[in-house]
Parts: structure tokens; sequence; C-alpha cells
């Protein structure tokens, strides 16, 4: 027997406070989420916490779908959350919403 999982939206932003290729942390309740607004205008949201030694990635330099961790220049892929090779691991990766110039999680 499996049991649903219950998910919501939680709105995080307005879309205006989020800055081109700047990454922004949020907090809800204890995740520490980056979220990211790319070059092309899509929105992605990682955990915050790079895998090799938790770099906070919302402070990472962003190019493409890529983030840059600050500490150690970790390169990791936004969409799929994982980190390029010869590094391994990965990020939780979160959907994004954005309505009526809002921005959303899902959670």
């Amino acid at each position: 027997m499996s049991k649903a999982i219950e998910t919501q939206l939680i709105k995080v932003a307005n879309v205006d406070e989020i800055p081109n290729q700047v990454g922004k942390e949020v907090i809800i309740d204890n995740l520490e989420i980056a979220i990211f607004r790319l070059s092309s205008g899509k929105f992605k949201a990682v955990e915050n916490k790079c895998p090799h030694k938790q770099g906070p990635l919302s402070e990472g330099i962003v190019s493409g779908e890529f983030v840059f961790c600050p500490l150690h220049d970790w390169k990791i892929d936004l969409t799929s959350g994982d980190v390029q090779k010869p590094d391994d691991g990965c990020v939780r990766t979160y959907h994004v919403e954005v309505r009526n110039n809002e921005v959303f999680i899902k959670i």
C-alpha cells in the first residue's frame, strides 16, 4: 500500500526580486533552497548546499543552466541536480512555477 505524498506550492518571491543569473536563498521550514533566474528567463531551484563541502549554492556563479559552488567550483546542473564529472554527487531539485508575477516552489 502506498501513501500519497502531500505537496504544496509556496510563494517565495515576486519575479522582480530575483535578478538574472544571481542566486537567492529562501528558507521554508527547515529547508534551505537556492532559487535562480537564468538568462533564458527560466527559474530553477535546488537544495542550497553543495554535496562536496556544503557550500551555499545561492552564492555561486551561474552560467547557462549550471551553478558553480563558491567554495571549490563544483559545477551543478540546475535541472537535474547532478554534479558534473569528474566530481560526483547531486543536490535535490524543486519544481518552480511563476503565476501572475509571483514565484512559487513546490514542496
